[in-house]
């Protein structure tokens, strides 16, 4: 046991403490938990019973002896329960203390520094860690919602095309009056008689008042009539 605790002992800890620890552990751990950092309370007083914490890639476990140390009360909080937490360091040691999002707040006091920080650490990194797994998990989302709404489009652009099932409708042109409204002769005016002629003319007066033909497009035809009348 104390082999495998090696990354975790420094100066600092009682490898003793430690195996005692880690045995009662032993049975609680979940499959694929691994302890990352024990810290031991050190107070000035000789402390028979410290309390400790511990940290593995799944939660926080508070370990408090009881029964003159024939027993041991344990309380653990997952990370994703956990909304921070902070090292205050004194003379004689650092408190670590976390909070929970249920605004609980839990602190184990004189702690030796060195353990607190290296504490702090390792409970920083795994708070990291699941934020950066949620942040994934939004982007990743994200980009499903976007791909759906594209395949959802593409019916859209299909439907939206009816030039495609549509008939065309053909242009009507509207000959401008000025220009084509002359009406083709039958017979050269030198070939129509007086009253052939005379009646031509009425006949152009008429489209006049009508607003079918224009001022100077009348007056242009009448010029033409009027020398073979």
């Amino acid at each position: 046991m104390i082999d495998n605790l090696k990354k975790i002992l420094n100066e600092d800890q009682d490898p003793k403490a430690i195996e005692k620890i880690t045995a009662k552990l032993d049975n609680l751990l979940m499959s694929n938990e691994e302890i990352g950092y024990i810290a031991v309370q050190k107070k000035p007083a000789i402390t028979v019973f410290p309390d400790s914490i511990v940290v593995t890639n799944k939660r926080i476990i508070l370990c408090k002896p009881k029964n003159l140390g024939l027993s041991m009360e344990f309380m653990d909080y997952d990370w994703e329960d956990v909304a921070g937490s902070f090292v205050k360091e004194g003379i004689l040691g650092a408190d670590f203390t976390f909070t929970t999002k249920s605004d609980l707040t839990h602190t184990v006091d004189y702690l030796p520094k060195n353990q607190a920080r290296k504490l702090y650490t390792y409970a920083k990194e795994q708070l990291d860690r699941l934020k950066n797994v949620g942040n994934s998990f939004e982007i990743m989302t994200t980009a499903e919602d976007v791909s759906l709404l594209e395949v959802e489009d593409v019916p859209t652009e299909e439907v939206t095309s009816f030039t495609e099932i549509m008939p065309i409708e053909p242009t009507i042109v509207v000959p401008d009056t000025e220009i084509e409204a002359e009406l083709p002769h039958e017979k050269g005016l030198k070939d129509l008689s007086k009253e052939e002629l005379f009646e031509k003319l009425q006949n152009y007066k008429k489209l006049l008042d009508n607003g079918l033909i224009l001022q100077g497009e009348y007056d242009r035809l009448k010029n033409e009539i009027i020398p073979y009348l």
